[in-house]
């Protein structure tokens, strides 16, 4: 999800808004962060240091505790969707309603991450929050695997087949 169009029609605008809403500017480092996922789309998923490298790349001038701050607010904003990987590390998406209920294969090794969607997670999330007397909100799934080049890192590793 992007931000929302204002009368003028830009997105920043909507999302200037929003920020004064809040009490906070819409500075050049939040824009550029949020044009960054923009521009990449849905489905890729970035930390807070390819964020800032992506960004240094690009010639921006920002902190990397700048791009933390940046991403934990366009996240409570609903902007970015938020993953968090248990061994510690957090990954960043574009929110997008339209992609909202997918799920998340991660290599625990290289942090490789893809999405993929499986309507029996959701019906099976759906059943387990309704016999309980919950409402349900969202259903992620995160899998915790090796990927391919992982898996045949290891496989080497171990000095067996891949």
């Amino acid at each position: 999800m992007s931000a929302p169009l204002s009368s003028s029609g830009s997105p920043g605008d909507g999302l200037r808004n929003s920020l004064h809403h809040r009490g906070q500017r819409l500075t050049p480092q939040r824009q550029r962060v949020l044009d960054l996922f923009e521009r990449i789309g849905e489905g890729t998923h970035l930390s807070a240091e390819q964020v800032h490298q992506r960004l240094l790349r690009d010639r921006a001038r920002v902190s990397l505790a700048t791009v933390y701050r940046t991403l934990r607010l366009l996240s409570t904003m609903g902007l970015l969707q938020e993953l968090e990987l248990p061994e510690g590390g957090r990954r960043f998406e574009l929110a997008s309603d339209a992609h909202r209920d997918h799920h998340h294969l991660v290599c625990i090794r290289c942090g490789c991450t893809e999405e993929f969607e499986n309507p029996a997670v959701l019906e099976a999330g759906q059943a387990a929050a309704e016999g309980r007397g919950f409402r349900l909100l969202e259903c992620v799934l995160n899998v915790r695997a090796l990927c391919p080049r992982c898996a045949a890192e290891e496989a080497l590793e171990l000095g067996g087949p891949a």
